[in-house]
């Protein structure tokens, strides 16, 4: 089950689940007034079931404008999940190269702070590259959504924007390569009720447009994620406090040729089987 933030035409925000691919269902009208208080749910899944057998109002989703599914929960990202993401850090720089070799195969896995909510771009909205970069590159990643508890909740689409030049100049500079303006997306749904074998077995695609033409595509298997998402939650959770849960995006394995970057006026888009597709324009900032 997919659900999500919508503003209608009354400029309205409400909580939505989808019942197809074109209608929605307003949760609001049952109280359901946050993604927040579905998350928290002992049973989302179960509790979700329950919702869509009641009569409520329907929606044409050509009607409304999905917003970012994230209200209150902190963004971090973990690196280094893939081989693929493994062998392009350490083609960024000689110095770099031991370090991301040795935390593929570490007990514990990279994870580092990515945004705010209220940063978190829609889909549909602008993602940024640096003005002082040269090598901007776009991260499609899986995001897991956590609650309070740590209990993995959901599942959204993913954006962790990079400026690889300036990360593979020297690892201290990673909060600046990866934590600026618009650096991070996630949308457009949250699917609910998916346990980890079945997210194994979807598809990450990348697609870049450059003035009506594709410049850049690639996709990769959720599978090839190398921690399981149990792992990945736990190193995410230990010794943290997470009140209104949080969001982790689990790493990229499609990483475009070292001659790319991205240019203002781009178009990414992100679909995951499964979940569904987030899609940006870029701009500088």
């Amino acid at each position: 089950m997919r659900i999500c933030r919508y503003v209608n035409t009354d400029n309205q925000v409400h909580i939505g689940l989808a019942k197809d691919d074109n209608t929605l269902l307003n949760l609001t009208t049952a109280e359901v007034e946050s993604i927040t208080s579905i998350m928290e749910n002992e049973a989302p899944e179960k509790f979700l079931s329950s919702l869509k057998e009641e009569k409520l109002p329907e929606i044409p989703l050509n009607s409304v404008n999905l917003l970012c599914p994230i209200e209150m929960q902190e963004v971090w990202a973990a690196g280094v999940t893939y081989m693929r993401s493994k062998d392009a850090r350490m083609e960024e720089s000689d110095f770099s190269a031991t370090a991301y070799d040795r935390v593929y195969d570490a007990p514990r896995p990279e994870i580092f702070f990515k945004s705010l909510p209220e940063k978190v771009v829609a889909c549909g909205d602008k993602v940024g590259i640096r003005r002082d970069a040269k090598w901007n590159v776009p991260e499609p990643e899986l995001v897991l959504i956590m609650n309070s508890r740590g209990i993995i909740s959901g599942y959204a689409v993913g954006n962790d924007m990079s400026s690889r030049d300036i990360e593979g100049e020297n690892l201290l500079y990673l909060p600046q390569a990866k934590v600026y303006h618009r650096s991070c997306a996630i949308g457009p749904w949250i699917t609910v009720g998916a346990k980890e074998e079945e997210a194994r077995q979807w598809e990450i695609s990348l697609s870049i447009e450059r003035a009506d033409k594709k410049v850049f595509e690639g996709k990769v298997s959720v599978n090839q994620i190398k921690r399981s998402f149990d792992e990945l939650s736990r190193y995410m959770n230990q010794s943290q406090e997470f009140p209104f849960g949080s969001a982790l995006l689990t790493g990229t394995g499609i990483v475009p040729d070292d001659d790319f970057t991205l240019e203002e006026g781009d178009t990414i888009s992100i679909y995951i089987s499964g979940i569904g597709c987030l899609k940006n324009n870029v701009v500088l900032v």
